[in-house]
């Protein structure tokens, strides 16, 4: 099975998704830090210099990737690879999409100072502005995280928990 982790950036997707990967026992591929391996440039940089349409691209060519490749993995996406063209479509014909749901409260006291810094949106935004700014751009990119198969609400729940159940999801999707 290939499991797409989606949601808003500083939701988890990676952290979850490496401690799913282990605990399955299959492979972990985070598409940003793939990305930035692949290009030799930091998101913010490839955003800067290159164009939001060429790390989209570079996204989605990796989600094609992904179906032809053999085996289970875990998939931690970008935030905004659900909410381009038909990705989420296409991530749910080849892979099971959980969608990581927390508030923008929950993630803004998530991200660490370079969490923030090293997301050019988030750059210079004091608490309050971060949490306005997240719960604006988190409300547009709802209906399409919304497309996933599974919706998971990860408030009450701590990273055992959300492990836990969704080991649970893929072993019922199977």
């Amino acid at each position: 099975m290939k499991l797409f982790l989606i949601g808003y950036m500083g939701c988890g997707k990676s952290s979850l998704g490496r401690k799913i990967a282990k605990a399955c026992d299959v492979e972990f591929y985070d598409m940003d830090s793939m990305i930035e391996q692949r290009e030799g440039a930091s998101v913010s940089d490839i955003f800067h210099f290159a164009g939001e349409q060429y790390f989209r691209d570079k996204e989605r060519a990796l989600i094609e990737e992904f179906g032809s490749m053999e085996g289970d993995m875990v998939i931690s996406t970008g935030g905004g690879a659900p909410t381009w063209e038909d990705n989420m479509e296409r991530m749910n014909e080849i892979g099971v999409s959980v969608y990581l749901r927390r508030t923008a409260g929950q993630i803004a006291s998530r991200l660490s100072p370079h969490g923030r810094y090293k997301r050019p949106k988030l750059r210079g935004l004091n608490d309050e502005e971060l949490v306005a700014f997240m719960t604006t751009n988190m409300a547009e990119r709802e209906p399409f995280y919304s497309q996933a198969k599974y919706c998971v609400d990860c408030v009450e729940r701590s990273d055992a928990e959300l492990i836990d159940y969704i080991l649970q999801i893929v072993k019922d999707d199977e």
